[in-house]
């Protein structure tokens, strides 16, 4: 395949409807390991790539080496105009919701978050705690490249989504607020829906109404606030002390 073609394929793969981009070694790496369907691994450097998962994830290598194509810096620039450090992206498809149902791990709710690195790490910490699902509601789009960046390609671990206000899932509403009874005396069930605002506002008044309890992360006083993934893993931590679904 020339280069010409190669260029072509890639550009087909990215414009896919339902395509999302993955960026960087550990983003493809976990994403190939929770399943998801990478129709196309790109990269400037074939064997660079395959030693680095021999070195960080041999469970890939194989995978890469069927997949991974090698392009020019030039196309790899076009993708990601700031830069890959690795040398690698891929594409996959994005998963179908999954239907609703019983859970065995709380659902992590943002709203209206604006930060996409914040999204990231909090979909990092909800893979790694074993959480059913993180829901944001607004404009921000979960999906986003610099959110999957973010998360190291841990969406494909669990569910991912953007909802509405009254989109919500079943289960008991556990706001995140500083009036709130304190984090280290709530046992959080596992079918909670833990609700986090922004840094500046917190939790809309709306969302206050709505919940079945206002829980507070105990703070140093005249400390503004914490930054919205340790929160988010604070309260994970909080649920992981008591429930014997959590990872062990």
């Amino acid at each position: 395949m020339d280069l010409h073609d190669v260029d072509a394929r890639v550009r087909r793969s990215a414009a896919a409807p339902g395509t999302v981009l993955l960026d960087g070694f550990h983003a493809v790496k976990h994403a190939l390991r929770f399943g998801a369907d990478v129709s196309l691994v790109v990269t400037t450097d074939r064997a660079a790539v395959r030693a680095l998962a021999d070195e960080l994830a041999a469970d890939v290598g194989e995978h890469l080496d069927e997949t991974a194509i090698e392009v020019s810096e030039a196309l790899l620039r076009e993708l990601v105009p700031r830069g890959s450090p690795t040398g690698v992206l891929a594409f996959a498809r994005r998963p179908e919701p999954a239907p609703p149902g019983e859970r065995a791990a709380p659902v992590v709710l943002l709203e209206n978050p604006r930060n996409l690195g914040n999204v990231g790490a909090v979909i990092r910490l909800a893979a790694g705690f074993g959480a059913a699902a993180v829901l944001t509601t607004g404009d921000l789009d979960p999906w986003h490249p610099h959110v999957i960046r973010g998360s190291a390609g841990l969406h494909f671990a669990t569910e991912v989504a953007r909802v509405g206000p009254d989109q919500l899932p079943e289960g008991p509403l556990f706001v995140l607020d500083p009036e709130g009874d304190d984090l280290r005396a709530t046992d959080i069930p596992d079918d909670a829906v833990l609700a986090f605002g922004t840094e500046r506002h917190g939790v809309s008044a709306a969302l206050r109404g709505r919940a079945d309890r206002r829980v507070a992360i105990p703070m140093r006083p005249r400390v503004s606030s914490y930054n919205l993934a340790t929160s988010v893993g604070m309260a994970l931590f909080r649920w992981s002390c008591t429930s014997a679904n959590a990872p062990a």
